[in-house]
């Protein structure tokens, strides 16, 4: 698939991820709308790009003025090509502790958000039968781990969401459908990351520290997107065998994650 061209809708644009895909597609001649919450970081973002972007700051959780941003980002150049639903919030926190207004704050960013945001583009991504949709779930969304119940909920409806719309659409609408599954990346995430209270966590986590690089991360997206994959998996190390168990010995990783578990709460999360 040539990129070249092709009119892209970015969320989470800003930093993290969400801005290394941006730029690595616009490497390929991609032309983007540039999407979040601050809109002053957007800025800086389309500053970097070559012919700059659109930027069309927005909280995906306002659900009633979706429907308006869409015909917006539409209307810029006149289609929308591919839509990245990457903007997302993490959790660290015990279930036992948390607030029910964590599961409503993480779960409304990482998955009533994006399947809003797609039911409202599905008409301008089906319009040429060459539509492209990207998730960014999480290797969470596979496997269950301590600490993130709101956001393994969250992911795992993410995935169930777009492989139910990637059966209804590819052969009828020419859309393709890509979840893909990162593992520590190092980005912020950790520091944004809801505790029980629903506070940042405000520090990082060595294993998100010591993750691939975001820039790593786009660049493995761009080439699943050019090679019409439909789901893939960029971790590394012991997030990568945690995936793999979850396909070939269920019982192994549920043993693995609650002796993890139970370290976290005897008192192993400070």
């Amino acid at each position: 698939m040539d990129l070249h061209g092709r009119i892209a809708w970015v969320t989470g644009a800003s930093s993290g991820i969400g801005r290394a895909l941006a730029m690595a597609l616009a490497a390929k001649g991609v032309r983007l709308i540039l999407s979040g919450r601050r809109e002053s970081a957007l800025d800086e973002v389309a500053a970097e790009i070559a012919g700059g972007a659109f930027v069309l700051p927005f909280d995906t959780t306002d659900l009633t003025a979706l429907p308006a941003i869409v015909e917006r980002a539409a209307a810029w150049a006149g289609r929308i090509d591919i839509l990245v639903n990457n903007a997302g919030i993490s959790q660290r926190s015990l279930a036992v502790d948390s607030d029910t207004a964590v599961y409503d704050a993480v779960i409304g960013t990482d998955l009533i958000a994006p399947i809003h945001l797609t039911q409202h583009c599905l008409p301008h991504l089906i319009k040429n039968g060459t539509g492209q949709i990207i998730a960014i779930s999480s290797i969470a969304g596979r496997c269950g781990v301590p600490l993130r119940t709101a956001y393994c909920a969250a992911k795992h409806g993410l995935i169930g969401y777009m492989d139910a719309l990637r059966a209804e659409t590819t052969t009828a609408y020419g859309l393709q459908v890509l979840n893909v599954l990162p593992g520590s990346v190092a980005t912020n995430v950790a520091r944004n990351a809801l505790t029980a209270h629903g506070a940042p966590q405000g520090f990082s986590d060595d294993n998100i520290d010591n993750g691939l690089s975001a820039d790593a991360c786009a660049a493995a997206i761009v080439d699943a997107m050019l090679a019409g994959k439909r789901e893939m998996i960029v971790a590394q190390g012991f997030e990568a065998q945690m995936a793999a168990l979850r396909q070939s010995d269920g019982d192994a990783l549920f043993d693995l994650t609650a002796q993890l578990g139970a370290r976290f709460a005897t008192g192993g999360l400070a």
